[in-house]
Formats: structure tokens, sequence, C-alpha cells
């Protein structure tokens, strides 16, 4: 279903959960720990029949991000209950509003003095989680 240039009202009978393009993030995009999380969020949203494994990474990756930055927990707390709730819309709403979080403390230590600590490879500390499958976590590499 595409739509074209013109606004149109769309109305979709059925129980099949639907996303705007805006809202679909590739398996590819999800290139940061709070990227990830909106990634697996949106997993739970359309493939429920996984729901399990999609709930289990999930926790996963909310525990990592706690852990390296307690400030998310407010936010998280907010995902989480949505996710509890069965509202996994809403919780990828608020999961954008944690991605925009994570982009500003990053643009912010970046900007400090000395920046994000490197790695060997001299990548930053985000991009040592980068690769991992979609059902990896930081813990099981």
């Amino acid at each position: 279903m595409t739509n074209g240039g013109m606004r149109c009202e769309l109305m979709v009978e059925s129980s099949v959960p639907v996303l705007r393009e805006k809202d679909i993030m590739a398996r590819d995009d999800a290139d940061t720990p709070c990227k990830r999380i909106y990634f697996v969020i949106q997993l739970m949203y359309v493939d429920e029949k996984n729901l399990l494994e999609h709930n289990h990474l999930y926790w996963n990756l909310v525990k990592d991000v706690v852990t390296a930055a307690p400030s998310t927990v407010i936010l998280i707390d907010q995902i989480s209950e949505r996710i509890l709730n069965g509202n996994y819309y809403h919780a990828l709403k608020l999961a954008k509003r944690l991605i925009d979080f994570e982009e500003e403390v990053t643009t912010h230590v970046r900007g400090s003095v000395g920046g994000l600590p490197q790695n060997a490879e001299g990548n930053d500390v985000w991009e040592r989680t980068r690769g991992l499958g979609p059902h990896q976590s930081r813990a099981e590499t």
C-alpha cells in the first residue's frame, strides 16, 4: 500500500498491525543501543508469533542501556510499562524519544573535552555493539 502525493484517509479493517513508513526502522539502521531497542519493539508490534523471543531481547537491551546510562531509566520505565500492557505502538513512540535523548547525550559527550573513548580500531563506544544480530545482546558476545 502506497500513499500518493495527496492526503487521503485509509481504513484498515483488520487486526493486522500497520506502521507508517516514517515509523519503520530497517535492521541496518538499528546502529545504536537505543535504536536497537526501538527495532525490537517494532518486531514485537509486527511479529507476534515470536513475541517471547523479542521480549527476552528487549529486556537484555534495556538492562545494558540503563546500566550504561542511568538517566534513561524514567523513559525506559514508561516504555516498559507500555510493553507490559501490550501497547507496542505507544512504546514505539516513546522509544523515538529515547533515540532523541541518546543523540543529544552522544552529541554532548562528543563535544566535551576528549569525547567518547576509542577502542583499538578507533571506533567510539557505540560502535562496540554494532554488528550484533537481531537476537544477540552484548552479554551474549
